[in-house]
């Protein structure tokens, strides 16, 4: 096994306050490891009382603590710093994602790496935090400022923990606000891992507070709290309306990306080895546990059979293994719920649709949360596997006729996260990118992702954007400043 995190189970405390805290109950839960459906180790069982300590650190660091006077340079440099800590401990927490996620170590290597860039960019981006001034038709100076929004909430999903955890913290420090990051239940032990370096970068004590427990007794705490001034919150939309309405009573601004069911097009004019290594990698990366997943295979009819026979046959090689072998490309689900949860789908799928690959359980492993990388085709878009996210390594191929069935195909969805249209037409790709109904379009490319472009959906995807210098602004108050420069009384009277 590589060096790194100890593989003996370890009993974790919250970070509040610059402080290790055990939960107000000094209750703990399991987390486990999808691989060997053992425990990895006990964290806090946090509840409202823990929510407020943690709201009351980031409120005074935000309102007394020296955060507030920190400069936009100094914040950078803590983001670098930040950025520099990562990339120094990258293989042992890379090895604590896979172990607690399931995911391909080389997978998590990769995320790392881009959660340190994410730090970086918004390192830099700490000091371009522009106003304005406002040409008004008066003898005055009129200025919009950007100030920090104050303490943001922030809940982060279980498939990628902490690139998750900087998408959400990194423009936040960047704009000046306070932080209480609630990490996923299934997986925060890299982040409370992360939170060891705070002291070492000069973070001062309650800007970023970290808490783990559960969604009813810690995450719908944080969400009502009427000293959160923000909630940041990535998972789904279920869990996204009920932290809507659960915000409304504090008036405070919401951002949510709710994943999709995103499709991924491929017209008969592509490039068809490549379309075929597009849509395997679309929807069985990270074991199909992404939001943006190009779970909606669309094939133009003309290479339908060749298209589903050539994905079948090369669904068999995708090696199924343990998350700390390089060679392996797909690990287990994330949890025994996750793990029931697709194979009820697969079920379901089987009465839907017909089975090119996959279906079920691997035999060959007799632990750990495996589900073969599985592909329903002639499937209808009205399907159930068609329609609701599974979050799993399941595909759906659905044939069209022509381009405008394929849009029709394509938009008639509640979500709208991402789409992916394959074609050597330039014409036809515009013509598709105009007309999806979806926050991300790629062409002949799937999933790729850059902190410098925004990331967000339509429709019930969620609203509001993160990434590039659209997830600053997120975390910022627009303030108008009118001087007078008329000495003359204003004589209204």
């Amino acid at each position: 096994m590589p060096s790194g995190i100890k593989t003996d189970v370890k009993t974790y405390q919250m970070f509040i306050n610059g402080e290790w805290v055990s939960s107000a109950s000094n209750t703990t839960f399991p987390v486990y490891e999808p691989a060997t459906e053992e425990v990895l180790a006990q964290v806090p069982d946090s509840n409202a009382d823990d929510v407020n300590r943690a709201v009351a650190a980031a409120k005074a660091a935000f309102e007394e603590g020296p955060w507030g006077s920190t400069t936009a340079q100094e914040r950078g440099r803590i983001l670098f710093k930040l950025a520099d800590k990562i990339r120094q401990n990258l293989p042992a927490l890379a090895e604590l994602e896979a172990r607690n996620t399931g995911k391909p170590i080389v997978e998590a290597e990769f995320d790392l790496t881009d959660t340190a860039t994410c730090f970086e960019y918004y390192g830099g981006l700490a000091t371009k935090i522009l106003g304005f001034v406002n040409p008004v038709p008066d003898n005055a100076v009129s200025l919009t400022l950007k100030e920090p929004i104050g303490v943001a909430g922030q809940i982060i999903p279980w498939n990628y923990p902490m690139l998750m955890a900087a998408w959400k913290l990194a423009p936040a420090l960047a704009a000046g606000c306070t932080c209480v990051l609630k990490p996923a239940e299934q997986t925060p032990l890299t982040a409370l891992e992360f939170a060891k370096y705070f002291d070492e970068v000069s973070l001062p004590k309650g800007v970023v507070n970290i808490i783990t427990g559960f969604g009813e007794t810690c995450g719908s705490p944080l969400v009502k709290h009427p000293d959160v001034n923000k909630i940041a919150f990535t998972g789904s939309a279920a869990v996204g309306k009920i932290i809507v309405k659960e915000a409304a009573d504090t008036v405070k601004r919401v951002t949510l990306e709710l994943g999709g069911k995103s499709p991924n097009i491929f017209f008969a004019d592509a490039d068809f080895e490549a379309a075929i290594d597009g849509a395997l990698f679309g929807v069985f990366i990270n074991q199909g546990e992404v939001c943006s997943a190009g779970s909606r295979i669309l094939v133009e009819k003309s290479i339908y059979k060749k298209f589903v026979d050539a994905m079948a046959e090369k669904a068999k090689k995708i090696k199924l293994g343990a998350p700390l072998d390089r060679e392996t490309k797909m690990g287990p689900l994330v949890s025994k719920d996750q793990h029931d949860r697709v194979l009820s789908y697969l079920e379901v799928g089987k009465k839907e649709a017909k089975v090119a690959s996959g279906g079920g359980k691997p035999a060959d492993f007799s632990k750990g949360y495996y589900v073969q990388p599985t592909i329903f085709y002639d499937v209808d878009n009205s399907a159930r596997i068609a329609r609701e996210e599974i979050f799993g390594p399941v595909a759906t191929v659905i044939p069209f006729e022509n381009e405008k069935d394929a849009i029709k195909i394509a938009n008639d969805s509640p979500y709208g996260l991402a789409a992916a249209v394959w074609t050597r037409d330039i014409f036809k790709a515009f013509r598709a990118v105009k007309a999806i109904r979806a926050g991300i379009v790629w062409v002949n490319h799937m999933q790729p992702t850059y902190v410098e472009a925004p990331w967000g959906g339509y429709k019930q995807s969620g609203f509001g954007r993160e990434l590039g210098p659209w997830g600053i602004e997120e975390y910022l108050e627009t303030k108008q400043v009118h001087i007078n420069l008329n000495e003359a009384p204003i004589g209204w009277y």
